[in-house]
């Protein structure tokens, strides 16, 4: 039977984040520096439209008029934890330039160069069923649905199963009786080990040691990268595929 899994896209195989640190760059003259924490959490940041002498780009547009605007849910749920530093104008700002780009989905760069075409082939190979979900949203240009198929083509992988999604990952992986989930966000782990069956692994972009202890408690496994994940994916196989064979000569199959 074939492994059935689900890859989430940014900040697993797409490098939404430097994407959003030009824009950031060119907005506001420099972009948050990334979370140092070693809970893996964002570092505390104004959320209101205040300032702050921690946050030098919240100071840089301190002049502008207090707002409610802020990003939407869906935006909020695909952001790096960085960008929860700035304030909820800059947010909205940020994610309005996102808006305004023709395609933006298309021009984003992998996490790791050449993992695209590399898990193609892996997946050829153990025939697995992969899809990828996220919850992007929209841009200028074509459908999110079709800008994620274009850009996984590009880089390597015909034929992509992309399902942008609404509800919970756990959800999506209990519907369609998922093994394995592969996501950036402790919380989305979670939402697949309380609300499905299948396997979570978290990328975690840091070291492995600083995983939430709670986290390694409900079964979420925590990988360094992609690439890491793709190994601890492929050398699982090959001792599975291996064991069968000596089960098989023991009993004389």
């Amino acid at each position: 039977m074939s492994i059935r899994m689900a890859f989430d896209c940014d900040g697993v195989i797409a490098d939404l984040d430097s994407a959003l640190a030009d824009i950031a760059t060119r907005l506001f003259g420099e972009a948050p520096e990334p979370t140092t924490r070693a809970d893996g959490a964002p570092a505390a940041g104004p959320k209101t439209g205040a300032t702050s002498a921690a946050t030098p780009i919240a100071t840089a547009t301190a002049a502008a008029p207090a707002t409610d605007d802020g990003p939407t849910a869906e935006e909020e749920q695909v952001e790096p934890p960085r960008y929860r530093t700035l304030t909820r104008r800059q947010q909205h700002d940020l994610w309005e330039a996102v808006r305004n780009t023709e395609n933006f989905w298309e021009s984003l760069n992998e996490t790791e160069p050449g993992v695209i075409a590399r898990l193609a082939q892996i997946a050829k190979e153990r025939r697995w069923e992969v899809i990828f979900i996220t919850q992007r949203p929209s841009s200028a240009g074509d459908i999110t649905q079709l800008q994620t198929q274009r850009w996984l083509i590009k880089h390597g992988y015909d034929l992509p199963n992309v399902y942008v999604i609404k509800g919970t990952r756990g959800k999506v992986a209990d519907a369609l009786s998922l093994d394995i989930v592969v996501d950036d966000r402790a919380e989305n782990c979670l939402d697949v080990k309380l609300e499905s069956r299948a396997r979570a692994i978290l990328i975690w972009g840091g070291d492995v040691a600083t995983v939430p202890p709670n986290a390694r408690r409900l079964g979420i496994e925590p990988v360094p990268g992609i690439g890491a994940c793709l190994d601890l994916l492929t050398s699982e196989t090959a001792s599975k595929v291996a064991l069968l064979k000596r089960i098989k000569q023991f009993i004389g199959a």
